[in-house]
């Protein structure tokens, strides 16, 4: 069975963050997994992006109707149920990677931690007051993911 990594974060970002996240992406890409996501833009996106300039495998869960997929995502699941489609998408991850973001990503680093998964963050301001293990670059990430999904 696969294992499936997560990824949450805003939905606004800068362009610096972009990039940077395009780059996870691609790292992530590595591992041969698929990513889910809430299929949107920012960190989704961007992430995304990364995944698939390397080839690799794209889920996104939507609050309402798939025509609101980003390009970059190939499995669009339409859900019709608003945010509450994040605790899908951290309830299909085997590990989460939390990059920025707002009360919404705040809601899915609720339920990871609620669901006991193991999640890592990147320029999150909420890592520190949750005690998130936080990474300070892309190579941590990638050490975190082979650790906590024995790859």
């Amino acid at each position: 069975m696969y294992k499936i990594i997560g990824i949450i974060g805003g939905s606004a970002i800068d362009d610096e963050l972009f990039k940077e996240s395009v780059e996870i992406g691609k790292m992530l890409a590595e591992f041969k997994l698929p990513i889910i996501c809430g299929g949107g833009e920012g960190v989704m996106k961007a992430v995304s992006k990364g995944v698939k300039e390397v080839g690799g495998l794209t889920i996104g869960i939507l609050p309402y109707d798939k025509k609101y997929a980003n390009e970059y995502i190939d499995i669009p699941i339409s859900t019709g149920i608003g945010f509450a489609r994040n605790f899908i998408i951290v309830n299909s991850s085997d590990i989460i990677v939390a990059i920025d973001g707002k009360y919404g990503t705040l809601t899915e680093i609720g339920y990871a931690l609620q669901f006991n998964k193991p999640i890592i963050s990147y320029k999150s301001n909420y890592a520190k007051s949750l005690k998130i293990v936080e990474a300070k670059d892309i190579s941590e990430i990638k050490k975190f993911i082979k650790l906590n999904l024995d790859l």
